[in-house]
């Protein structure tokens, strides 16, 4: 049997700064190793190295993505086990819930020389402050997209007929369910399947949904409903007792994009740009809310604002990911001071202490 190996996001760049979804993520693991220490100790890499050796004995393996650097990862779950590794260090923050017991700090910070580190005390803080204030450039020009974006979606808004979205809803509600409910307490994970990056806007769903027997498309312009219907299937989902993967938008993550009912064999996601994919299997199936719910011609009525807005929408997004661009070039700066003072003999260690843990961890 082929093992699984899944990618997506626990944290993302987004129009209300960096959200983070890790302690969903994370709940109900049974042992994490939280790594501290500054850019460029190596924290990826371990995490990386960990994963793929995990890979190669046959186990699952989530990988969870960075979504300020394209090559680099934050975290390692081994879900069959409820062993995860994380990167512990800003901006994702995680609060331990029993310290020495499930979370272990890893402190890589061990492996640098710090005489090598004061004489660029100085450019290390500037660079800092520049890094921080790209970030905040990005957040601010991600929201005032969200603004343009809000824009748009008023005029779908105002021409939806939601009598008919809600029917919608509750037809596939219907569909997936069949009024049947599980006698056991639903498990909902709160994930993000792309996120906004420096190289642009990236996406897993394909990855996630490889294994899901039967997915929706769903077609539609911005305001449209979808969010609003991913969300009453997953409170009905998670009523009738099934396990739920609810997956945000790394743009808005106050909307959903995706969900996976994985009992049921059901993926039914967004798939409207940036994450635009078409039915590639014959299971495959569209559900187009355009079609369905909005008034027939409000494309054509409203062309002229709508093409003005989602410029505006486009323009914005465009000008955060230089932001982020930005920031990734002064964090590799900021990253090759700390190279160079780092012990990497002492990384590969602390490396192999880990791997040998959870390899214990996983044979009790």
């Amino acid at each position: 049997m082929k093992r699984k190996v899944r990618h997506y996001y626990a944290g993302g760049n987004t129009a209300k700064g960096f959200y983070s979804l890790y302690d969903s993520v994370l709940d109900g693991l049974e042992r994490i190793y939280i790594l501290k220490g500054g850019p460029g100790t190596g924290k990826s890499s371990l995490m990386k190295s960990v994963g793929e050796r995990f890979e190669g004995k046959g186990l699952e393996v989530d990988y969870l993505h960075c979504a300020s650097d394209n090559h680099s990862i934050d975290g390692i779950l081994l879900p069959e086990f409820g062993v995860g590794i994380v990167d512990g260090t800003a901006p994702h923050i995680i609060e331990p819930k029993a310290p020495g017991v499930i979370e272990e700090y890893v402190n890589l910070g061990v492996a640098w020389d710090s005489e090598k580190l004061l004489p660029h005390k100085e450019e290390i803080l500037g660079l800092n402050d520049r890094i921080a204030s790209f970030f905040q450039k990005a957040y601010d020009t991600f929201a005032a997209s969200l603004r343009a974006h809000d824009d748009i979606e008023e005029i779908y808004i105002s021409n939806m007929n939601f009598t008919k979205a809600n029917e919608l809803t509750n037809e596939l509600i219907s569909l997936f369910f069949e009024d049947k409910s599980l006698s056991k307490s639903s498990t909902v994970k709160h994930r993000f399947l792309g996120a906004a990056t420096p190289d642009g806007a990236v996406d897993y769903i394909q990855n996630l949904t490889e294994d899901v027997e039967k997915r929706y498309f769903i077609k539609g312009r911005a305001g449209s409903g979808k969010s609003t219907m991913l969300k009453k299937i997953a409170s009905a989902g998670e009523e009738k007792g099934y396990d739920v993967e609810v997956y945000h938008c790394g743009f808005d993550p106050n909307s959903l994009d995706m969900l996976i009912i994985r009992e049921k064999g059901i993926a039914i996601f967004d798939s409207t740009a940036p994450h635009e994919y078409f039915p590639d299997r014959e299971s495959d199936e569209i559900i187009d809310m355009y079609e369905r719910c909005i008034t027939q011609g409000t494309d054509e009525k409203y062309a002229a604002d709508i093409e003005r807005t989602t410029k505006a929408y486009k323009d914005k997004m465009k000008e955060a990911i230089s932001y982020l661009k930005e920031a990734k070039c002064l964090r590799e700066q900021l990253e090759s001071i700390y190279i160079r003072a780092m012990d990497f003999s002492k990384v590969n260690t602390i490396r192999e202490e880990i791997f040998q843990e959870i390899t214990e961890f996983i044979k009790k």
